[in-house]
């Protein structure tokens, strides 16, 4: 399992909340952020230009663009006072800034400066704020040393610092030459993946605690796949695109295609997961038969047979989706398996906003979360999730019923 912490990769950080005058320098002819007295705690006090990665994440794009913050004091000719100023240039993703939106600046162990900016009350937003151990802030800039910070990482955690262009590496020689000894250079089919990565990890406790259990195989799965593919890709981009000139298409084509590999990987190891589990736990169940309209739900319990007969009672139907994240695509899941009115979603994805899981819930939709995710979500959120257990529990007694 991973275990990279957050004081590896930075050295503090600090939010707050944008106002109209930071977000439209042709109003205010200002490219500065207000409020800025605390980031001493991060710049200091001498005059200094660092380099910076701006990422805009919104709901409906995300941009990200390399540019500088310049930290100054405007006052530094003066004998007795001080006024410090940030300074930002215009970017791609500085240049979709908006009041409301959540601000976050990190200093890199490298010195490089993160800038990141979310939309306000959004789901990115409250994984940022989670990931960096941040509350919702109100005022003035919010400042957290993370050099003595030593919680682990973890792989949902790790796939959020992806999304701002952290990627956590970890090299494992020994793991690779296992990895090259059983596989070869070449990806195994995932349900071999996944099968490998619970056979590696032990005593996971799948029957007491299935939730810790899902979360010990996906990071497993995702160490051991990350270990292959740094092998397989380096190998690739040594042998180089294009005899006599470089052949950008072919460079793009190869790139896409590892990210897409990353993405549809990540909800096949969950479903195979989640799969083992229900099996370990002596629960009937179908995996992607059909139903109505062509629709083959990931999982229906007791079984496909049940329901189609009409003559079985509704409500000892259960129905599971899994997607590893969501975002709009939860909605795909109300139109499949008509008979049960009430429908259950695993997800990984952390900090869903309040908006989205209110609509859940009017549309009779409940969310499945493992329980070390939960706590990215409001409280008022984790008064109706469900744990991986919660839901093997409902499913069980369900069956039970005569």
């Amino acid at each position: 399992m991973r275990s990279a912490i957050l004081s590896e990769y930075f050295t503090a950080v600090a939010v707050k909340r944008l106002s109209a005058v930071e977000t439209q320098p042709q109003t205010s002819n200002q490219h500065e952020f207000n409020g800025v007295n605390e980031l001493k705690k991060i710049f200091g006090e001498a005059r200094h230009k660092f380099p910076a990665t701006f990422s805009y994440l919104g709901e409906a794009d995300e941009v990200s663009e390399d540019g500088f913050v310049t930290w100054y004091d405007a006052r530094e000719q003066h004998p007795t006072r001080s006024e410090y100023r940030l300074y930002y240039n215009t970017t791609a993703a500085s240049g979709r800034l908006s009041a409301g939106d959540l601000l976050v600046i990190a200093r890199t162990t490298t010195g490089r400066m993160l800038v990141i900016t979310a939309d306000g009350g959004s789901t990115t937003e409250n994984q940022i704020l989670w990931l960096f151990g941040l509350s919702s802030p109100e005022g003035n800039f919010q400042v957290r040393d993370l050099s003595g910070d030593k919680e682990r990482i973890g792989l949902i955690k790790g796939m959020i610092l992806e999304s701002v262009g952290i990627e956590i590496e970890e090299e494992n020689v020994s793991l690779l030459e296992h990895l090259l000894q059983k596989y070869g250079e070449v990806f195994p089919l995932t349900a071999e993946f996944s099968r490998f990565a619970r056979e590696s990890s032990k005593d996971a406790g799948e029957l007491e605690d299935p939730d810790g259990a899902l979360m010990t195989w996906m990071e497993q799965e995702e160490i051991l796949f990350r270990t292959l593919e740094r092998h397989i890709v380096s190998l690739r981009l040594k042998e180089g695109f294009g005899r006599d000139s470089p052949d950008v298409d072919a460079f793009i084509n190869f790139s896409l295609s590892v990210q897409n590999r990353r993405k549809s990987r990540v909800g096949y190891a969950l479903e195979n997961h989640i799969e083992y589990i229900i099996k370990k736990h002596e629960i009937h169940y179908a995996r992607g038969k059909e139903t109505e309209n062509h629709s083959r739900p990931d999982f229906l319990f007791p079984g496909i047979k049940e329901y189609h007969d009409t003559g079985f009672p509704t409500e000892r139907l259960s129905f599971l989706g899994v997607k590893s994240t969501c975002k709009d695509r939860w909605r795909q899941v109300l139109a499949e398996a008509a008979r049960i009115e009430r429908k259950h979603l695993l997800t990984l994805e952390a900090g869903i906003s309040e908006s989205q899981t209110t609509q859940m819930r009017s549309n009779l939709l409940v969310l499945v979360v493992p329980f070390p995710i939960q706590a990215s979500f409001s409280a008022q959120q984790r008064e109706w999730l469900v744990s991986v257990k919660d839901f093997l529990s409902v499913v069980s007694d369900r069956q039970a019923t005569k």
